[in-house]
């Protein structure tokens, strides 16, 4: 098997000077393990627009990995989608992750472009193969899904659209995601689908994000994180152990790499990515893991 993955983390513009503290050091322990890139999320309606690309080239410069903005497109003109892009083309950018994103807070109007697959057709007009264009997929299915077919045709939908890879919603339960990748197959797509990974760190976050994007938390996973309580230490031991072991079982079973929603936070992706065995020299994830 080749061991070689693809290896990324995510992270968000920061919004104080404390966090652009936090973003700085959480880039450089994790640019130390050799990563394929680093990517920063785009605000609702291109609510971080600029914070977003400010941060892309920040990370860029200091780290010396590619950074990859997001670009979505809910609430954002078609004039200052055209603006994005060529921002990014003129800064040496060659690959972005490409979104429907949410509706800024206090709007009713989706804007000129309504789902994803609209804006890689649209990013593919204006710039031809200028990008590599990574979009999202969701193993559990969207929550806004009428059904788990009609999902798979939307993501299908963007693949034909000219999407090169995908990365996942995260997700604990790694049978969902080989079922997945098994009915793309099944309808003919082939790229590479990368599964997105959230370190357990806090459990009230954690159920309030799942709330929101679908994901489900194993029962299992609930009621051990319950039993500790505010033991922050306890939970973030298990929750490395945990996410550990989710990853190495997707690695060995194939998954083409792994992408990090940090939190822009390094603690856990760093212990995690150790417990692999990452390979730093060449960026590799064996798919094997060390005893936490």
């Amino acid at each position: 098997m080749d061991t070689t993955r693809s290896f990324s983390c995510e992270f968000f513009p920061p919004r104080s000077p404390e966090a652009v503290g936090k973003l700085a050091t959480a880039c450089e322990r994790l640019a130390a393990l050799g990563p394929t890139f680093f990517s920063v999320t785009f605000g609702a309606g291109g609510s971080t627009r600029e914070m977003t690309l400010e941060t892309v080239l920040k990370i860029r410069a200091t780290t010396g990995i590619e950074a990859v903005p997001h670009l979505s497109c809910i609430g954002t003109p078609l004039t200052q989608l055209r603006e994005v892009i060529q921002r990014y083309l003129a800064e040496g950018i060659r690959r972005i992750v490409v979104l429907r994103g949410d509706l800024p807070s206090g709007t009713t109007g989706f804007g000129e472009l309504r789902y994803a697959n609209e804006l890689v057709e649209f990013v593919r007009t204006e710039t031809g193969q200028a990008f590599h264009i990574e979009v999202a997929a969701y193993p559990e299915f969207h929550p806004q899904a009428v059904s788990a077919e009609r999902d798979l045709q939307n993501f299908k939908r963007k693949v034909e659209s000219g999407a090169n890879s995908a990365i996942t919603q995260y997700f604990y339960n790694p049978d969902a995601y080989f079922r997945f990748v098994d009915s793309c197959h099944r309808l003919g797509i082939v790229i590479p689908i990368v599964p997105g990974i959230m370190p357990i760190i806090n459990f009230t976050q954690l159920s309030r994000f799942s709330e929101m994007c679908g994901a489900e938390i194993p029962r299992w996973i609930v009621k051990r994180l319950r039993d500790f309580g505010d033991d922050r230490l306890a939970i973030r031991k298990f929750g490395i152990e945990v996410t550990t072991e989710l990853c190495a079982r997707l690695l060995s079973s194939g998954a083409p790499g792994l992408h990090f929603y940090t939190m822009n936070q390094f603690e856990a992706t760093e212990a995690i990515c150790q417990n692999l065995k990452l390979d730093h020299a060449n960026s590799r994830l064996t798919g094997h893991a060390a005893k936490p």
